[in-house]
Formats: C-alpha cells, structure tokens, sequence
C-alpha cells in the first residue's frame, strides 16, 4: 500500500511498492509519512489544497474531498495528510484498548478490479496513543484550530472514528463505545461510530433494529453529558455497510430520524457515512485472492455505496448530512457520490492506487460540478 507521490511519476512508487506484501507496504508508507511530516520532504507528497468551501453538519469544510478512517488507526499523520490537501480527514478506528487484530496475512490486492481485500480487524495502540498523538499534530496545535473566516485558510477537519474491541461480547459493546466517545470528544470535530466492519465478530449486528436504537440512544445521552462539560456539540456520524438490503436501511434511516428528532439541541447533530466494505465477491469472481475474508474495497464498490446514498438521501431528506465512500478513483467517481446525494466524499483505495494526485483531481471535480449549471 502506498500514499507516496515523492517518486515521480507516481506510477513508478507503485510498480516498486506493488512487489512488497500490502500491510509491510503500508507500514513503510504510514512511517516514511510520519517522519517526513513537517520537514522540507514533505515537499514531496505535498500539494496546493483545492479551496472549495462548504459548511456541513456545523463544521465548515475547506473543500469536499477526505481521506475515510482505517488507513490512519493511530492518528500518526495528520500533518501529512494537510499536506496533501485533504478538506477533511477521518483518523482511526481506534478502541478502548490496544489490539494486534487479526493473524497474517490479512490484506491483499486485486489489481485487475482497482481493488483490495482486508480482515485487519482493527488492529490499533489504543486510545492512550491514539489521543497523545493527536495532541502532537501540529494542525490540531494552531490557536483552538479556529475557524477563520477566510475559507483559504480554513483548517482541515478532523474526524475520529471509534470501535469496540475484539474481545468484549457484543452484549457489552456499548460501553467500549461510550468509553471511546468520552476519551476523543474533546479532540474531534466530528466522531464516527463504526459498527459495520466486516473484520470484528458480531459487530454488524449492531445495525439491526433493536441493537441499533439501544445503542444511539446511550450515545446521544452520553453526548449530551460531555457537550455540557466541553461546551460544544460534536456531530456523531453512523458508519454503515453496503451490504444491507433497503429494508436494512430504512431501519438505520429511521434510527437516525429518531435520534435528530428526539435531540436536546439543533445544534446536536446526527450523520450518516455511506459505505464501509463489502462482503460480496461478485464483481472479483475468479480473480487471484478473490475468496480471502475480509472486506472488499475499492472499484467494485463504487456502485453498491451509491445505491446506499441514493436510498438514504430519499428517506433522510435533503438536509441530513451524508458522506460518501467506496470506489472513488476518478474525480468522475467522486462526482457520481454527490449526484447519489452525499455532500462529502472520502477515498482510501483509489489513494492506494492513484496515489495523492486523485485529491487534487477530486476535489477539483466536484467544484467544477458545483459551479457548472446543472440541466435536468
């Protein structure tokens, strides 16, 4: 795995990385970024941000364009990843204690579909080093990261995402959310609740009826308790999987109507983050590594995540935030997510393959599709 654009063309960083086993790559690439982050290297993979501002959520994004949780766990690069000119990125998942996750091997390419297979399981150092390296990120350092009024110069917006461990049963998996939610609350902008990993047993339970509802409604209390603490309201987003049906998704639509109805304060806001990885194997079948476990990312799920917009979008209304993932290697592709009826858009295997090129292509494509007259 490879985010370098310090070789050039990005192409050759890739063919010389794509020899190497998946995760060692990715842990080459996760270090050379954290070491190179904040020194005159950074020039290599940094790159002038897109400025397309828009406001979501309460949060004022500089542009559209994120990089989605999982690639990140422990919060290590932020600084590299501003560099990159992300509008926003979401860092994580990280859980109340640290994990090794699942044995290896547990990542693996498909190049002939633009695709990988994981089953990393949320491997990850725990919320002790997950919080301290927030803390040391030089972005998240400026005066309160305040948001200036002018939008060249508004901060990247951070996002983290929180999970349970692997081993607390399921029964109990509320209070590693709780316990997380309280511990990254005064750092985020934005928190992600991730119960649709296919990697941790049981863990997508949590999306049926009851589970679900027990579990917003213990957030929402809990949250409600820290934004009179901190004095500040951090939206909760709901990550969720491409594989339910659309009677699975009006239950999480539904869920997340109660929730924003039900709220204290308007400022008490709820969101969606559509989609995760996908179990199906239809669109790799009969490919070399096609039948490992684990969740599948990248092209083949450009089209299953839109169809989980677009039918969220139609239940939750037009003004219920909504961040699109999964697939987007084009700025074609990121478009496609916000004419599905996302506002924001998030990459993580497209950056794999396409190298940090594509924020820029995609974040300059949904400008231009925001100031081009749309006809019917």
């Amino acid at each position: 795995m490879s985010l370098l654009s310090s070789f050039n063309p990005y192409a050759l960083a890739r063919s010389a990385l794509f020899q190497m086993d998946p995760e060692a790559t990715h842990d080459l690439t996760l270090g050379l970024i954290a070491r190179t982050q904040n020194t005159p290297l950074a020039l290599g993979y940094a790159q002038a941000r897109i400025d397309d501002p828009v406001d979501i959520a309460g949060l004022k994004f500089p542009n559209r364009v994120g990089l989605a949780a999982g690639l990140d766990k422990n919060a290590r690069c932020l600084d590299g990843w501003q560099a990159m000119g992300f509008g926003f990125v979401e860092v994580g998942t990280v859980t109340p204690l640290a994990q090794p996750g699942n044995p290896k091997p547990r990542m693996f390419r498909i190049q002939e579909r633009q695709a990988l297979i994981n089953r990393l399981g949320f491997n990850n150092e725990g919320l002790g080093t997950f919080i301290s390296n927030l803390q040391q990120a030089k972005c998240r350092r400026q005066p309160q990261h305040a948001q200036t009024k002018d939008p060249a110069h508004r901060p990247m917006v951070l996002g983290l995402n929180i999970g349970k461990n692997a081993n607390t049963p399921i029964e109990q998996a509320t209070d590693d959310y709780l316990l997380c939610l309280s511990a990254v609350y005064p750092h985020a902008d934005y928190i992600t609740i991730n119960i649709s990993s296919p990697n941790t047993q049981n863990l997508r339970s949590l999306q049926s009826d009851a589970a679900l509802e027990q579990l917003l409604s213990a957030l929402a209390e809990r949250r409600h308790q820290l934004s009179k603490h901190f004095n500040k309201w951090v939206p909760l987003f709901l990550k969720i999987a491409p594989d339910l049906d659309d009677a699975q998704i009006q239950v999480v639509a539904q869920a997340l109507q109660r929730q924003t109805q039900e709220s204290p304060s308007p400022a008490a806001t709820w969101g969606v983050i559509a989609t995760n990885t996908t179990l199906s194997r239809q669109a790799v079948q009969g490919l070399p590594h096609a039948q490992e476990t684990g969740g599948l990312s990248g092209a083949p799920v450009l089209e299953m995540s839109n169809h989980v917009i677009r039918q969220l979008r139609q239940q939750l209304g037009p003004q219920f935030p909504i961040i699109g993932v999964g697939g987007v290697l084009s700025g074609a592709d990121a478009v496609s997510k916000i004419q599905a009826g996302a506002d924001l858009v998030q990459i993580y295997t497209g950056l794999i393959y396409k190298g940090p090129a594509l924020i820029r292509e995609a974040a300059q494509a949904l400008q231009q599709h925001r100031l081009t007259p749309h006809r019917s």
